[in-house]
């Protein structure tokens, strides 16, 4: 046994004869729990996540031991608040489902089915691309975020209550036009349909498909009994309700399952957690993944790429895991495994410490994976603490007395254009130290304010980020951010260290291809959304603001111009900020300008007509299956719509800013229509006939 195993057993020991004294004599404490004062605190964070924080419901559980020592609810189930949340009510999972896809792989890894380091062709040989770099593409870098794909395809994946198969079905078809955006192995970088991938790879070498694998081989065994996928058969009335608005939403299904489609409770997900235990408690997880396999699990994999330094952060990718050494666990030696999940409705996180048997799933309707993350950082400390395991909880403290100092002239060199895959901004630098972070792109962002440090570092006002420039072997120069997380309310803080953005240049393009980009500016509606889409319920999904900019020439938005009909977002950034790598495409249909992206095809605002008034106005889908667009005319603001909804037919109304009403969630009934807004009719089938009045 190592020295740091066995000072480990000594303060677990002195605990729990600390315990043992506190419990068996007879004063007023003899029947207190050790984690009393951990439930009030895991109580109080999750009242203010209500309250404050604009989450409707959570459900929360710590495991040690095999005992859930904490466990909680707190929100709202349903909008009348007229049941419960329980700890049987079942919350969407988000991107947590990735860590059972891996889980998936290496099952098959540990019967000796699949190898992680075979290419993903070998597995599944009628996956292609454009780039012929993809048959390097092997299974594990689909696991540790390193393929090189694009990114994300969300198509027809995020619907209302709708178990549609049209975005697994249609995946391989889909990277069949795609090109690499890097390297594979160079960086990992989040990227969905890496995992969408593993997904098919499971069911062509099991020979099941994907909810069936889960439900026989981990949710079975492990006892998961409110663990599910869309696909599965289950009382859909356990679901807790999701709201936009304060309303409440059909069910929410993300079909893209091996990503991010599970369903599951915080129990559960701490079950699950004790598969990568070293010693749970509980015989069938600790069995369920070879000893071999756990500590593949645990390992690095983002230093096998371009990565930034860094000492402490949330993210340290490894096999599935956002972080496979999270702060502040690895400041007291302790090993930390991180996976959060977002969802547009769900959110959720699972945490586990292996080595102390330890795991915290946290699951929410609204709010954010961060904030059970900090929840998690914080009951945790709170429990190795009780338990001798560490002597203080640590809490980043802000770096109050930074000293100022004359900062070298050649850092002035480093001013220049910095773009990632949202943003583009311009930083300068002046001889006394000072560096302004400008929005070039998105310029409703405040600026930014940097002073030189004797640290080497940019340093803003509240100290709560820290700035540095490096050039990595690439030859690109990055500008690295460590930035401190803090929730007004709760003490525990987070630190994040990422390469931000990339250095760019100016894009000079031909005077002709740069005023058609600049004729292009404008609002773009999406028309390729099947009608359960919950992009439809969000006038900020289903449009996307693109133009151009005098400061930026060659650019279109964060795109960076090709040619008179392309454009690319072409930052190579590891971690978050290089995600989801996008093209655009105009191209004409039916005489009628399109604007296609990796996932979507959009209609510029310009080309929306108006909607005619009258009795019995008839719309149709065309053969494109194409949702059509409308603008309210200024006369008929005010005016009653009444429409003959087709069966397979929704439409929705917008004001100026969002939606309205939205037949998918409201049902059919006429609608007063709004000033400057907008209709969409969306059929999935071309054909489909709407009969409109509006009087």
């Amino acid at each position: 046994m190592s020295g740091v195993a066995v000072e480990r057993v000594r303060r677990r020991l002195a605990t729990l004869t600390c315990i043992f004294v506190l419990l068996f004599p007879g004063s007023a404490t003899a029947n207190a729990s050790p984690y009393a004062g951990i439930r009030e605190s895991a109580a109080s964070i999750a009242k203010l996540f209500v309250s404050d924080y604009g989450v409707d419901s959570l459900q929360y559980n710590l495991l040690y031991d095999n005992e859930n020592i904490v466990s909680g609810t707190a929100g709202r189930f349903n909008k009348s608040d007229s049941l419960p949340v329980t700890e049987a009510s079942i919350y969407g999972i988000g991107s947590t489902s990735k860590m059972f896809t891996t889980v998936a792989v290496m099952l098959l890894v540990d019967q000796g089915k699949l190898d992680l380091d075979k290419p993903v062709t070998f597995y599944l040989p009628d996956f292609v691309m454009l780039d012929a770099r993809y048959k390097e593409i092997t299974v594990r870098m689909l696991l540790n975020h390193s393929s090189g794909l694009m990114g994300s395809r969300y198509t027809n994946g995020g619907l209302f209550d709708d178990p549609n198969t049209f975005n697994h079905d249609t995946l391989l078809m889909a990277l069949a036009g795609q090109r690499l955006k890097a390297n594979p192995g160079a960086y990992s970088v989040y990227c969905n349909d890496g995992f969408s991938l593993a997904e098919q790879i499971v069911e062509r070498v099991s020979g099941l498909n994907f909810s069936e694998f889960v439900r026989e081989n981990i949710a079975k065994p492990l006892g998961l009994s409110h663990t599910f996928t869309p696909q599965d058969d289950f009382n859909r009335g356990l679901m807790a309700r999701t709201f936009l608005r304060g309303d409440e939403t059909p069910r929410e299904t993300l079909n893209l399952i091996g990503s991010g489609g599970i369903y599951s409770t915080a129990r559960d997900l701490c079950v699950f957690g004790q598969a990568f235990m070293d010693t749970p408690g509980n015989s069938v997880a600790q069995g369920l993944l070879s000893l071999a396999t756990k500590e593949a699990l645990a390992q690095k994999e983002y230093l096998q790429g371009m990565w930034p330094a860094q000492k402490d952060s949330l993210f340290g990718y490894g096999l599935g895991w956002d972080s496979v050494d999270l702060y502040p666990f690895n400041r007291h030696g302790i090993q930390g495994l991180a996976k959060g999940g977002d969802t547009n409705l769900y959110h959720s996180c699972l945490i586990v410490l292996p080595e102390q048997n330890m795991a915290f799933a946290v699951a929410m309707s609204g709010g954010s994976s961060i904030y059970g993350e900090m929840m998690g950082l914080s009951l945790l400390q709170q429990v190795l603490l009780a338990t001798g395991e560490i002597d203080s909880i640590l809490l980043p403290k802000e770096e109050a007395t930074f000293e100022g100092a004359p900062m070298p002239s050649e850092l002035t060199s480093y001013a220049g254009l910095y773009k990632n895959n949202s943003l583009i901004r311009e930083i300068r630098i002046d001889q006394n130290g000072t560096l302004s972070l400008i929005a070039v792109t998105q310029q409703d962002l405040p600026d930014e304010t940097f002073i030189y440090q004797s640290s080497g570092e940019f340093v803003n006002e509240d100290k709560s980020k820290r700035l540095t420039f490096v050039e990595e072997e690439n030859g690109e120069t990055y500008l690295r951010i460590v930035s401190m997380l803090s929730l007004p309310g709760l003490e525990q803080r987070a630190i994040i260290t990422v390469y931000d953005s990339v250095k760019t240049l100016p894009n000079p393009v031909d005077l002709n291809v740069q005023q058609a980009w600049d004729d292009r500016s404008g609002t773009y509606y999406i028309v390729n959304e099947i009608r359960t889409s919950q992009c439809y319920y969000s006038l900020a999904a289903c449009t996307m603001e693109l133009s151009t900019n005098e400061r930026l020439p060659g650019y279109f938005g964060p795109y960076k111009i090709d040619d008179l009909n392309h454009a690319i977002q072409d930052a190579r950034i590891p971690i978050m900020d290089g995600r989801d790598n996008d093209l655009l495409c105009f191209k004409i249909e039916d005489g009628e300008e399109y604007l296609a992206n990796t996932s979507s095809i959009w209609l510029s605002g310009k080309n929306i007509p108006e909607m005619e008034a009258g009795e019995d106005v008839i719309c149709t889908i065309g053969q494109s299956g194409y949702a059509r667009w409308y603008s309210i005319r200024k006369e008929d603001a005010g005016k009653r719509m009444t429409v003959k909804l087709p069966t397979r037919g929704a439409f929705a109304v917008y004001d100026s800013s969002e939606c309205m009403y939205f037949s998918t969630v409201s049902g059919n009934r006429p609608v007063i229509l709004p000033a400057e807004g907008k209709i969409v009719f969306i059929g999935d089938v071309p054909g489909t006939r709407f009969s409109v009045t509006i009087d």
